[in-house]
């Protein structure tokens, strides 16, 4: 089973330049847990110290935001996640 997530671009420092990561899981969280696995940095910047997603991250599967369930949605193979980072300022 393959899920391709794919990294905001303000995020790529953590991945050490790579925008897209292919991984297993059967959820959103066990595909995410893989991605820390190899780029344990990208962990900080995405999850909260009880593990749960930070309020300015969006994690999308294929077009459709994982909210409410996030890490607990179900992904299978084929599916994208997209890491979303929700910027304001002006």
């Amino acid at each position: 089973m393959s899920v391709k997530v794919n990294i905001h671009p303000m995020l790529l420092s953590s991945t050490c330049g790579q925008s897209a990561v292919e991984v297993g899981g059967r959820t959103v969280g066990e595909s995410l847990s893989e991605v820390f696995q190899k780029y344990p940095e990208l962990r900080a910047n995405l999850l909260d110290s009880n593990g749960h997603i930070l309020h300015h991250i969006d994690i999308f599967v294929n077009s459709e935001s994982a909210y409410p369930e996030e890490l607990n949605k179900s992904v299978k193979d084929g599916d994208e996640l997209h890491i979303i980072m929700m910027l304001a300022g002006g």
